[in-house]
């Protein structure tokens, strides 16, 4: 094929990742919208040539190809930010190429590498937190930064050019021709995506980094999936936003309704919801896309589950949803769970404890036999009223 030409970011620091336009799921469970890339940096220093970040092995023979066809003849060091392998992946293959080159990284992540990729040990350089690495006229230094998302993260700091690769932090599913970030609403919903699915669990973490980066005030953000960051304000002041402690005025409605009597209840909730100033989010578990209803746990600050009985217990695909939702930890405050059941069961005492460590202020539950009555179209004028006083106790309506 043609030869793809390097796009230098600044000052001889130049991008030689990829885009997977193809891919379509991510870690076997989030739907991606647009594909994915997998950025790789090339550093050429006066005396020294360091490689940031690799490739995932799917790639590895187009990266290698891309390698060899912009004339890198000589790589020094392989920056191993972080052992997962949409990053480490191709790092068997590049010391093969290369066999000078020495793998620099942190403890955790050489463990790491050794196991997931058998690297050898005399092939890695252990570095310290803060410690600097020369090039020439270039100076790497390596902050750690474990959390963000994985215990063994570290950011690298060029500093000469004042530019920062954070890895997977500040990241983005998303796809380009141009590395250089266009800021859209497109690239925005992909970064929230982003940030639900993978960082938010460990939201304290990207709290403190990000008000980090910004005491750094770095010229340039290059994470290792999605677009490079000239105007790093523009991503910094969207990850203050999605951390912050306080959630937002919005109430998320994961439903799974086998015959429409929990779809029915759902609903009018959700419009009484809205007559009251409060805006909601429903989720068809079964037919929606899962990334965003990570997204929405983002903001929300109430989450209604609604469920069917199956076989005397709440429906798999909430079990699931219910499993997602504790592992995310979103910032919600209350919860409140309905549902309707044809013979009998215990609907809710198994999302009650999947959904326990939320520490949710929960609501008193609806369970409803076979279709909704009035009197069940009143209890949930009562939820509803319920869910506006908690929302107004922290003054988000």
């Amino acid at each position: 094929g043609e030869t793809m030409k390097f796009q230098e970011i600044k000052n001889n620091i130049y991008y030689c990742g990829l885009n997977d336009c193809d891919r379509r799921i991510f870690d076997e469970l989030i739907p991606l919208e647009h594909g994915t890339s997998y950025n790789s940096y090339l550093v050429k220093g006066s005396e020294k040539t360091a490689i940031i970040d690799t490739m995932y092995p799917p790639k590895t023979k187009e990266y290698l190809k891309r390698l060899v066809d912009n004339q890198v003849g000589k790589v020094d060091y392989i920056i191993a930010n972080h052992g997962e392998q949409d990053h480490s992946g191709s790092i068997p293959a590049l010391l093969e190429k290369y066999p000078n080159a020495i793998v620099i990284t942190n403890p955790k992540c050489a463990e790491n590498i050794k196991s997931m990729l058998h690297v050898p040990d005399e092939k890695i350089r252990v570095i310290a937190d803060g410690e600097e690495v020369s090039l020439g006229d270039k100076t790497l230094k390596f902050i750690f930064a474990p959390g963000v998302h994985w215990p063994d993260t570290m950011f690298t700091y060029i500093k000469e050019d004042n530019v920062l690769c954070t890895c997977d932090f500040l990241g983005a599913h998303y796809t380009f021709s141009d590395v250089f970030a266009v800021e859209s609403k497109e690239l925005e919903k992909s970064a929230k995506r982003y940030y639900a699915e993978i960082m938010m669990p460990f939201r304290m973490m990207c709290k403190k980094y990000t008000q980090m980066i910004k005491d750094m005030h770095v010229d340039v953000i290059l994470p290792s999936h999605g677009p490079v960051y000239t105007n790093p304000d523009y991503i910094l002041d969207l990850y203050a936003d999605w951390t912050a402690d306080a959630p937002k005025n919005l109430v998320t409605m994961p439903y799974v309704s086998m015959y429409n009597s929990t779809k029915e209840m759902i609903e009018y909730l959700s419009n009484k919801l809205e007559e009251k100033g409060i805006q909601t989010f429903k989720f068809d578990i079964v037919d929606d896309d899962l990334g965003d209803l990570a997204m929405s746990l983002v903001d929300a600050a109430t989450i209604v589950m609604g469920t069917s009985m199956v076989l005397a217990g709440p429906h798999p695909m909430a079990v699931n949803v219910a499993y997602l939702a504790a592992v995310l930890r979103p910032k919600a405050k209350f919860g409140a769970l309905i549902g309707s059941y044809g013979w009998g069961g215990n609907l809710f005492g198994k999302i009650g404890e999947l959904l326990a460590p939320l520490k949710l202020d929960l609501i008193e539950p609806l369970q409803v036999k076979g279709k909704p009555k009035e009197e069940d179209f009143k209890k949930l004028d009562e939820i509803a009223q319920a869910i506006y006083e908690k929302h107004k106790s922290l003054n988000l309506v």
